[in-house]
Formats: structure tokens, C-alpha cells, sequence
């Protein structure tokens, strides 16, 4: 028996042959991963060991590119419609995925818009106050605040960030009176709280480090679950009485909706095993954020988590865009 095949299915089986060549080898050029934020930052700090780890893996340079806006939400909308092919990644955080959809108009749905490779590391914050003040412990704070509930404040970087989130889950769990004073950053919130004009915050931790272990200010709990490296004295919330309080801000690798199926196998892959990579742990720990890859499956669940938690706090605390 003769089979024909005709020349216009001989033209697309050519055609697309360079098309699957290309997917089983993948990477063949470098790969662009994006930060959603300036240069010299938390997403920079910690993505450079990332890119030094994953680099002989993946076969390919890492290049990083910066786009910052709108707390992250202009490259969450770059990578949401960037091709699909997995030369262009995303190192974005849980801000623009899990609290920005509650607060401002969004043009991205956070799980059907982008494919999500790993949850990479994740930061509590921490409360730190001025030493002048009389807190000497967490409970301190919501006993006293509770007791002159107008004259104690928190500082943060700013509305709706991370940390404000943070102070809004604490007061809602513990019933702690402060107002809150809300920065524009965290260095501008530093410089008061280490001048007495605010006598506590909620911070990230890596801006921290000096002062605490300079003694200028006191830190009394971090707000993750688990201790973190750079701060294993303190305590967390959790272990302070506060049963499961988990506010976290967190960074994962993610790419566009129906990013190449190569691309995603080797992406896993390689992240899974720099689980393994201690150098990488060490280095992306000391910029504050404890090191925890997770799978697609895992940090997919962790955004689901995360949009219903962050949902409920900001409704209840009547939080709005700036």
C-alpha cells in the first residue's frame, strides 16, 4: 500500500520540526529573569545567589532585568504577557500575587495568568522597638497598648505592604491598640524608629541587622512560623502564644500562562535540586529570607492560601490604596 502525503502537510511538519527541536533543548540562549524593583534590594539581594546556583544547571547565563513600578505590579504584568517559550522569567513576590488584587484593579488573575515554577524563600516580619520604650516582650505590647489604647503607633514601608499586613493581623488576633504610621519605605521608617519619633515597626529583616545586634533597638518576635537564620534568638509569634500566626512575604520563580512544557520540566528539575545547593541556602539566608523551595503544586496552594488570608485582613481592617 502507497502513502501519500500531500506537500502542504510536508511544509508544516518542516515547519514545526525547528519548533520541537527547540523545546527539547531548551535552554539554548541565555534566559531573562525579571525583579520587580530597583537594583540593591530584597528581590536583587536574593536572586543573585538563585541565578549563581540554577546558572550550571540551566547551561545558560542568567540575565537579570529590572522593572520596577507599582510595588512589583509592572513587571506581574510584563511576565503575564511575555512569550511563552521560557527565555523570560519573573522572581516575584507574594505582594503583587496575593495582597495587590484585594487592594487595586489588577489586569492578571494570579493563578490562571502565570505558570508558577517554586516558591524560592520566604521572610517574616519582625517587631522591633525603640529602647527608650517600656516593651520588653510581644505581650507587653498588647497588654500596655491595650491599657492607653491612644498612645502607642506602629510604623511600616507602607500602606497595604507586607508589613502593614502584618501589624493588621497582629491587632486582629490580639485585640492590640496602635495606630498605624505607614512610610514610604523602609528606610525612611528605620530613621524614625531609631530617632524616637515611632516607637515600634513592623520590618523586613534585612534592613534590621545591624541595628539590632548594635543593641539600638530591641526586637521582640518574628512573624513567621519558623525562626528565622538570621535571627535564631527570637522568638516567633507562634511560640510566644499567637497558635499558627504565619504573616510571610515570600518569592517564587514564575513564568506566563502555557509556558513551554520544556521549559517548566528543566525549571523544576534544576530547582529541585539546588534544594541541595548549601552555598545558596547560606547566602540567600543572610539576606533575611530562610530558603524553602517548594514544587508548582506547593506554591500554587500557597497562593490560594495566601488570597484568602490576605482578603479577609484587608477587608476587615478597611485597608485602601493609597
Amino acid at each position: 500500500m502507497q502513502i501519500r502525503v500531500s506537500a502542504a502537510f510536508f511544509a508544516a511538519a518542516v515547519a514545526f520540526a525547528p519548533s520541537l527541536q527547540a523545546q527539547s533543548t531548551y535552554p539554548n540562549k541565555p534566559v531573562h529573569i525579571i525583579v520587580g524593583y530597583a537594583t540593591g534590594g530584597s528581590a536583587d539581594a536574593g536572586l543573585r545567589p538563585l541565578a549563581r546556583a540554577l546558572e550550571p544547571l540551566l547551561g545558560q547565563p542568567i540575565i537579570i532585568e529590572y522593572k520596577p513600578g507599582a510595588a512589583g505590579g509592572v513587571a506581574m504584568e510584563f511576565i503575564a504577557k511575555a512569550p511563552t517559550d521560557g527565555y523570560t522569567l519573573y522572581y516575584a513576590d507574594n505582594g503583587p500575587l496575593t495582597i495587590a488584587p484585594h487592594v487595586n484593579k489588577v489586569v492578571y488573575d494570579s493563578l490562571k495568568s502565570f505558570t508558577h515554577l517554586g516558591h524560592v524563600c520566604g521572610s517574616g516580619s519582625m517587631l522591633v522597638v525603640h529602647q527608650s520604650t517600656p516593651f520588653k516582650s510581644m505581650n507587653d505590647v498588647i497588654t500596655l497598648s491595650k491599657a492607653d489604647p491612644d498612645k502607642w503607633s506602629y510604623g511600616t514601608s507602607g500602606v497595604a505592604g507586607p508589613h502593614h499586613l502584618s501589624g493588621e493581623f497582629f491587632k486582629s488576633l490580639t485585640g492590640a491598640k496602635l495606630l498605624h504610621v505607614p512610610y514610604k519605605g523602609g528606610g525612611p521608617a528605620m530613621t524614625d524608629l531609631m530617632g524616637g519619633q515611632v516607637p515600634m515597626l513592623f520590618s523586613s529583616l534585612g534592613p534590621i541587622v545591624g541595628a539590632v545586634k548594635s543593641g539600638k533597638i530591641r526586637p521582640l518576635a518574628v512573624t513567621s512560623l519558623k525562626r528565622s537564620a538570621a535571627f535564631p534568638d527570637v522568638p516567633t509569634m507562634n511560640e510566644l502564644g499567637l497558635k499558627g500566626f504565619d504573616s510571610t512575604g515570600w518569592y517564587g520563580l514564575v513564568g506566563p500562562a502555557g509556558l513551554a512544557p520544556a521549559a517548566v520540566a528543566k525549571i523544576t528539575q534544576i530547582l529541585a535540586r539546588a534544594r541541595e545547593d548549601r552555598a545558596m541556602h547560606s547566602q540567600i539566608n543572610a539576606t533575611g529570607c530562610d530558603t524553602e523551595i517548594l514544587t508548582p503544586a506547593q506554591t500554587i496552594e500557597k497562593v490560594k492560601t495566601d488570597l484568602v488570608k490576605w482578603g479577609k485582613v484587608i477587608k476587615d481592617a478597611g485597608i485602601k490604596a493609597e
